[in-house]
């Protein structure tokens, strides 16, 4: 059960790292680190961390060959390690939407958003495997920052439930996105 929840901990803010796409949002290469997470009134950001640094640690240690084909495979699913987040490409359609992008895959949905001035918040579902999520968010951009906060409950198809609050930011590096490919499906 433990070790289910420290999963969910890792991939959950993967998941949701591109909903502050926003209008005001410059197209290009940007910087995601997850600040915070608590899961179930657990703070795991320290295990977070350290999970982080070990599998870049990790990476370094590979040969050559290895290290390049783990690089591909986050490549393939718009990512880059960087220092201490990830990279991941915003493009102009992406950065012109009107609704924050909540996964790459296109099984959230929004239920609400409102804009005021720099800030945006917004309520959200997702389906996926039998597992329900909902939550709410609050996205607040300046210049070249974005902190994002969101709330979230999951629940699987037993019937248990985690809540989980994540703190992340978002920092523009470059307008050129290189070799990161953006992210997934955009609707």
């Amino acid at each position: 059960m433990r070790t289910k929840v420290l999963v969910a901990a890792l991939v959950v803010p993967t998941m949701l790292y591109g909903q502050v796409a926003e209008p005001g949002l410059k197209p290009g290469l940007w910087e995601v680190r997850v600040v915070k997470q608590v899961v179930d009134g657990r703070d795991l950001s320290r295990q977070l961390a350290q999970a982080n640094m070990q599998m870049q640690q990790a990476m370094q240690s590979m040969p050559p060959a290895q290290r390049a084909q783990m690089e591909s495979m986050l490549k393939q699913h718009g990512m880059r390690p960087g220092n201490g987040g990830y990279q991941i490409c915003i493009t102009a359609e992406m950065a012109r939407r009107d609704t924050p992008i909540l996964d790459k895959d296109g099984r959230c949905q929004t239920s609400k958003v409102d804009r005021n001035g720099n800030r945006t918040s917004f309520a959200f579902s997702c389906r996926s495997n039998g597992t329900t999520t909902t939550g709410t968010g609050v996205a607040q951009l300046s210049s070249e920052l974005v902190t994002t906060r969101t709330n979230t409950t999951t629940e699987n198809a037993k019937g248990e439930k985690h809540t989980m609050q994540v703190e992340s930011q978002m920092k523009y590096l470059q307008a050129d996105c290189g070799d990161v490919k953006p992210l997934g499906p955009q609707r």
